[in-house]
């Protein structure tokens, strides 16, 4: 999986890193049906590309070029952008309940800026 988006997204969802992505696969997009009730937005990783654009796109910083890369109080949102498939139900459902749940375990990051959140990372 090439590319993880993080919690520094929830309470944001600012859609610049699906204006750069060239193969779309960053959802859902603004035009999407689902968009206004995301946590966030999620990266599918059979259709990323592994060209990085989006990461300097993101204003918010929340997008970690590897899995590896990702912190471990992040990890759970790996799983998120794993299994989100923007016309399943049932993953989109899937992906959101490990959002939800990690905004419920992390309410110390929560608590910060979305701006300012990454730096929180562990």
């Amino acid at each position: 999986m090439p590319f993880v988006i993080t919690d520094p997204c929830i309470g944001t969802k600012d859609t610049s890193c699906v204006d750069v992505c060239p193969v779309d696969c960053i959802h859902p997009r603004k035009d999407e049906p689902g968009f206004d009730a995301a946590t966030m937005l999620y990266i599918h990783p059979e259709e990323c590309i592994d060209c990085g654009a989006c990461v300097p796109a993101c204003p918010v910083a929340a997008i970690y070029d590897s899995v590896d890369a990702t912190p471990r109080s992040q990890k759970d949102l790996v799983d998120a952008n794993s299994i989100y498939r923007q016309d399943d139900s049932g993953a989109v459902q899937a992906a959101e309940a490990l959002a939800t749940k990690h905004v419920q375990e992390h309410p110390d990051l929560m608590a910060i800026d979305p701006k300012e959140r990454q730096a929180a990372h562990t």
